[in-house]
């Protein structure tokens, strides 16, 4: 039987750190239900001390993972930290503390001012005042891909003694070549008194392009989790992407030697999933989930493709639930039809749902000669923006060209469903649309990126809009809209963004009002 190697997606955690990459509760809920479909092994909930939001997000994941997999809280190597994420933890049938500290010397010396003797006693300290609360402790040596080795193996030593279950030797910063990396797992395994009785895992970062690589590498040398996320996500360039971890394994099992659990055919839907509420779109050529991972457009590649699928593809799209439908979906498609592509793509709503999702198919049908999957993704996306919107757009109309002044008419329904007109000129059809919605939307914020891109191929494609707009407090919002009208993406999308800032700021004003209550 070939070694398991455990999934441990940390998408919720250090996923989120991207910039513009922060997520609700309810978001981070939808995105914990499709990896506990996944069969992921420890879903890392997020960082309880951090935020309100954070702690309770880890509160109901716990609740809705159950026994089918672990639940992790994250913490610095300090009793409150831990004590809050113990707290937060309680709700999970399967919790994990993970605690720990930085064990480079810049990171001794720059920012934790202590010694080796020093962080060694904080790291025994943790690891044993941890293990009070719960049976599964993993511990963190940060910066281990730059750290002394000799001092790597004493103080992963000391946690082993001190009772932790996982130890995690991450490269945080990417820096390692992916031998020199494995050589420290191997060294670990050869010289770590007890360590064959705990979980290896590794964490590894992408700022060299080489995260994958570095965590196969360390599979190969001894390592049994690996820390992943979704399409790449993380700090700076990202962690090992998930995606291409689990594909490499299962294509390589038998050379490796190992094998994950995870339901591949779910890696697609993931991917999109994360892409839409994130609002950070998957580069087309990237490995596994990307638009362009299975198509082919040189004539050469087609007629091999054609003749045998392997000839130019070495994963079936099926296996990572990529295939493409046989139902052609246009504006002649009925109920049925559509109803049957929805279920195949994990979709299911109830007759009145359906029947709003089938009339803005029909819209979408009218414009083009063929709806494809991504065209029902974005239906269902924009659909459920509108359904959790403060204000929504009740109608915009622009007009422009030479010599005129660009001029937006706009029309918005607040909460209540009351309406708001209101007219202003800008520099061009969009800047004119956005004084528009200033003027009635009243919060501040500077729009610090704008993108356009079509859903699919071809003139008539939808166009999606992706916006980041930064609050006065700096925090970074992503807003998108998608409508065959660019314009009318636009707007959408902007409404979106600044719909998730209005919404925030609730919570927190909710909070700060809680804990004055509390104090008092």
């Amino acid at each position: 039987m070939s070694r398991k190697i455990a999934i441990f997606d940390t998408t919720l955690r250090d996923g989120e750190q991207s910039p513009g990459a922060s997520m609700n509760t309810e978001e981070k809920l939808i995105i914990a239900r499709q990896l506990v479909r996944m069969k992921v092994d420890v879903i890392e909930a997020g960082f309880p001390i951090s935020s309100p939001g954070d702690f309770k997000s880890v509160q109901e994941i716990g609740r809705i993972a159950g026994d089918a997999c672990t639940v992790c809280g994250l913490t610095r190597a300090v009793d409150r930290d831990i004590e809050v994420a113990a707290e937060a933890l309680r709700t999970a049938k399967r919790p994990r503390i993970h605690t720990g500290l930085g064990v480079s010397p810049s990171h001794l010396r720059d920012k934790l001012r202590m010694t080796e003797e020093q962080a060694i006693e904080r790291a025994i300290h943790a690891v044993k005042y941890a293990r009070n609360f719960v049976d599964d402790v993993e511990f963190y040596a940060e910066d281990a891909g730059r750290s002394d080795q000799e001092f790597l193996v004493r103080i992963i030593q000391a946690a082993v003694k001190a009772g932790a279950t996982v130890v995690n030797i991450p490269d945080t910063t990417g820096y390692n070549m992916p031998w020199d990396f494995g050589a420290r797992i191997r060294d670990l395994r050869g010289r770590v008194d007890g360590i064959e009785g705990v979980t290896i895992s590794v964490h590894t970062h992408n700022d060299l392009g080489m995260a994958t690589a570095l965590a196969l590498e360390s599979v190969r040398n001894g390592a049994t989790q690996i820390e992943c996320t979704i399409n790449g996500l993380g700090e700076r360039a990202g962690n090992t992407s998930l995606e291409e971890v689990v594909m490499a394994i299962r294509m390589h099992e038998e050379a490796l030697d190992v094998h994950t659990d995870i339901v591949t055919t779910e890696l697609t839907h993931a991917s999109k999933l994360v892409s839409s509420i994130t609002g950070i779109n998957v580069q087309p050529n990237k490995a596994i989930v990307g638009a362009n991972a299975f198509a082919h457009s040189s004539g050469i590649h087609q007629d091999g493709v054609l003749k045998a699928r392997d000839t130019y593809e070495i994963i079936d799209p099926a296996d990572v639930g990529a295939g493409g439908s046989q139902i052609i979906l246009s504006a002649r498609s009925g109920h049925a039809a559509l109803r049957h592509r929805m279920g195949e793509l994990g979709y299911t709503f109830d007759d009145e749902e359906f029947e709003t999702i089938y009339q803005s198919f029909l819209e979408v049908a009218d414009k083009k000669k063929e709806v494809y999957d991504e065209d029902l993704e974005s239906i269902v996306h924009e659909r459920e923006r509108v359904s959790a919107a403060i204000w929504t757009l009740g109608a915009v109309q622009v007009s422009c060209g030479f010599p005129l002044t660009p001029t937006a008419t706009l029309t918005l329904l607040d909460e209540e469903g009351a309406e708001h007109k209101v007219c202003a000129f800008g520099t061009g059809p969009i800047d004119a649309v956005y004084k528009a919605v200033n003027q009635v939307v009243s919060v501040d914020n500077d729009l610090s990126e704008f993108a356009i891109q079509a859903v699919t191929r071809g003139i008539d494609a939808l166009g999606e809009v992706t916006v980041r707009v930064t609050a006065a407090d700096g925090e970074v919002y992503t807003g998108r809209g998608s409508d065959g009208d660019i314009v009318v993406s636009s707007t959408k999308a902007y409404l979106n963004a600044l719909n998730r800032l209005i919404s925030h700021q609730r919570e927190r004003a909710a909070d700060n009002a809680a804990d004055a209550a509390d104090a008092q």
